[in-house]
């Protein structure tokens, strides 16, 4: 391994500490799920205590689709704030402050039994939430500025092992005997405040990134002395003249707004590029099998539907793993490719198994092993690679901007499976992942066109890649079309 991709105790230490911010989010979106019967039971006595009668069935499922997909909502905000926080406070600073959130969110939750008020549960989850919308965009930028160009990869995959480890752990904590009962559930939700605490004391021993003190900061020698910590070595030139060059770039440009990433034609194509990535995450089907793998595994029969479910998060946190390691040898995009086509596969397999459950009871097995494929196909490509990949497509300039639409991207599409899955399981009973099959597919497509590889390239060659596609696709409109099609460009992006 080159000195320039070394991985040393004080990177470690760094991208460790932030992706503490990943577990939380990861924990937040499944921690939920194992005690509903025993918080729809909360809901019903706070009700039938303060109107003398009990809670009717449309409320409880209104309150409780409520407390799910507020955590979506606050989210989507979260994501969007991101860019406001990065560029004024700095990365590491922007993640110590986001921690308050989560201090208070866990005391909404935590003592919402106490005080008979699911609206401080509901409260609590939309400001976790909220955190875990700026911790999505907060994470992956700082891992990415730290990281030598080697291990970009590699150590950006971390922040979807964090999350996946995050699901696992809340899979774990909610059952029964553990925190998933009556008497401790509201310490399971609460929960949330000793990783706040722990990224809390570790933050302030780790160092801001250095691309945001040279570009953003103009701090040359402090960012040339981070560098040097990081990297375990004096050598730093090169990392030094990129961002060197990066910050005369910038100074060439003026600063870029949400809005202008969609007029300038610089940008147009690496961020519709981002939010399909996003897309490809979350209308995956992913969060189908997360929010509802129990009742899948109950109507496949499985007898312990509740230990099949941590067995996927098991799987999930394996093969997160696994792409860990193959992310900088077989580069993101093919990852990618790989992961959409195998997860369209095993939905092809898990609606057929389904569909014949009832002539075939040893369809059950099938069923069961089309889920964990399904998730392990997903940590494989679409999981990890579409949070750091966006960092990579752009230039320090536009990419808090560009993660901020990618989040809310990702969270709005997070929001709309979770809010509709149910209903549209209804109509289409065992063929709803039919219609997941049709978007990977197409999902598979776009990134086998447009999707650039991006490993082992730095930040600035990968932004001079589509700002070069897009003078050619400018070219097109004086050029012949037959010498267009030959060139095989594209101008409809």
């Amino acid at each position: 391994m080159e000195t320039k991709s070394k991985v040393t105790p004080q990177l470690m230490m760094a991208v460790g500490t932030a992706v503490i911010g990943s577990f939380q989010f990861g924990y937040n979106t499944g921690v939920i799920n194992a005690p509903q019967n025993i918080i729809e039971s909360f809901y019903n006595e706070t009700w039938s205590s303060r109107f003398s009668e009990p809670i009717s069935r449309t409320t409880l499922t209104a309150l409780w689709s409520l407390s799910v997909a507020i955590f979506s909502v606050g989210g989507m905000f979260g994501s969007f704030s991101v860019g406001l926080f990065v560029n004024r406070f700095g990365r590491r600073n922007s993640m110590l402050m986001a921690n308050v959130l989560s201090f208070i969110a866990a005391a909404f939750m935590g003592f919402s039994k106490l005080a008979s008020s699911f609206e401080m549960l509901i409260t609590g989850r939309l400001i976790v939430g909220l955190y875990s919308g700026l911790s999505t965009g907060f994470v992956p930028i700082y891992v990415e500025e730290i990281s030598p160009t080697g291990l970009r990869g590699a150590l950006g995959t971390l922040h979807q092992l964090g999350v996946v480890i995050g699901i696992l752990v809340a899979q774990i904590f909610g059952i029964e005997s553990i925190m998933g009962n009556a008497s401790l559930w509201p310490l399971l939700l609460g929960f949330t405040l000793l990783p706040a605490f722990l990224q809390c004391v570790l933050l302030p021993l780790c160092p801001e990134s250095p691309r945001y003190l040279f570009i953003n900061c103009n701090e040359e020698s402090k960012a040339c002395s981070i560098l040097v910590k990081l990297r375990g070595t004096d050598e730093v030139n090169e990392d030094m003249q990129e961002m060197r060059e990066e910050s005369q770039q910038m100074m060439r440009e003026k600063k870029v707004t949400i809005p202008e990433l969609f007029r300038s034609p610089n940008y147009r194509q690496p961020i519709f590029v981002a939010i399909m990535l996003q897309l490809s995450q979350q209308l995956s089907g992913i969060n189908a099998v997360f929010y509802y793998s129990t009742g899948i595994f109950e109507r496949a029969g499985v007898s312990q539907p509740v230990y099949a479910t941590i067995g996927t998060g098991v799987v999930n946190t394996a093969f997160t793993v696994v792409s860990l390691f193959l992310v900088e040898r077989m580069g993101r995009r093919s990852l990618h490719l790989i992961g959409l086509m195998g997860m369209a596969v095993s939905a092809v397999f898990l609606t057929l198994a389904m569909a014949l459950l009832d002539q075939h009871r040893w369809m059950s097995y099938v069923s069961t092993v089309a889920i964990f494929s399904f998730v392990a196909f997903f940590e494989i490509g679409p999981g990890p690679i579409p949070w750091f990949i966006v960092a990579e497509l752009f230039s320090q300039g536009p990419r808090p901007a560009a993660i901020a639409v990618a989040g809310f991207s990702n969270w709005s599409a997070n929001f709309l499976v979770g809010m509709s899955f149910q209903y549209v399981e209804q109509l289409c009973g065992p063929y709803v992942f039919i219609i997941f099959t049709v978007l990977l597919l197409g999902f598979y497509v776009f990134t086998y066109f447009k999707v650039p590889e991006t490993k082992g390239r730095t930040f600035d060659e990968i932004a001079a890649g589509f700002c070069e596609s897009a003078s050619q696709r400018a070219d097109k409109y004086s050029a012949p079309k037959e010498f267009n099609t030959l060139r095989g460009d594209d101008p409809d992006l």
